[in-house]
């Protein structure tokens, strides 16, 4: 229980001098500058594995990500994104020609704020970073077979590979993390545009349990995402 709070505190405190960070960086941007306000949507897909120890033999897991923008810009080529979107990430095993599919999807809502950096008029260019977090929301697994099963199941490759993870719960209400973007926007006129971003996120937090009495000492989340978004202009 100390090894978890010393983690979540950790992760709270990295949260908090990143968005910090973000802000005086926002701060420091707008005193010679006007500025414009956005709000968008966007949608997308995303590949997502699981970074285990001990490792699991995966391939990507796809699923949908979505949700609702604003974006506070400046002049100076900067500006500051929030986003409020849905996500599903998880991981799919991979059994190496066995006859054998498992697939767990984690659905979460997330929420990201990026330093959004861009150059160019009409069209422009743009790289976003930055800290977000997640809240758990549930989890579906498709398989073809019972994981509670397995060591009965004929052909099942149970020795030389890590199968725990099939049979446990969720337990792990809250995630964090970084993410970076780069991506293009494109001025439809002076009020709406639209723009395409690919995404990498890296979770700091770990999707179960990491005491040294559990089977994983590391479970963390890894997203690649590719999605388009529409912006609207009211400032």
């Amino acid at each position: 229980m100390k090894l978890r709070e010393k983690s979540f505190s950790s992760g709270l405190r990295f949260l908090f001098v990143s968005l910090m960070l973000i802000l005086t960086m926002g701060l420091n941007a707008q005193t010679h500058y006007n500025s414009n306000v956005a709000l968008g949507v966007r949608g997308g897909m995303d590949m997502s594995q699981v970074f285990f120890n001990p490792s699991v033999r995966q391939t990507f897991n796809l699923g949908f990500t979505g949700g609702v923008m604003v974006r506070y810009v400046e002049e100076n080529h900067f500006g500051l994104i929030g986003e409020l979107n849905f996500v599903q990430r998880g991981w799919k095993e991979n059994f190496e020609g066995a006859p054998y599919n498992y697939r767990r999807t984690l659905n979460y809502i997330e929420l990201p704020v990026f330093a959004h950096i861009f150059f160019g008029r009409r069209g422009k260019f743009f790289f976003n970073a930055g800290p977000q977090v997640a809240v758990y929301l549930g989890d579906k697994v498709n398989a073809n077979f019972n994981p509670e099963e397995m060591q009965s199941l004929p052909d099942f490759p149970i020795r030389n590979r890590t199968n725990t993870q099939m049979l446990l719960t969720m337990s792990q209400k809250f995630d964090y993390g970084i993410s970076a973007g780069l991506g293009g926007e494109f001025n439809l006129n002076k009020k709406n545009s639209l723009s395409i971003e690919a995404r990498f996120y890296y979770g700091l937090g770990n999707v179960f349990p990491s005491k040294r009495s559990d089977v994983f000492s590391a479970s963390n989340q890894m997203t690649i995402s590719a999605a388009i978004g529409y912006w609207f202009r009211i400032k």
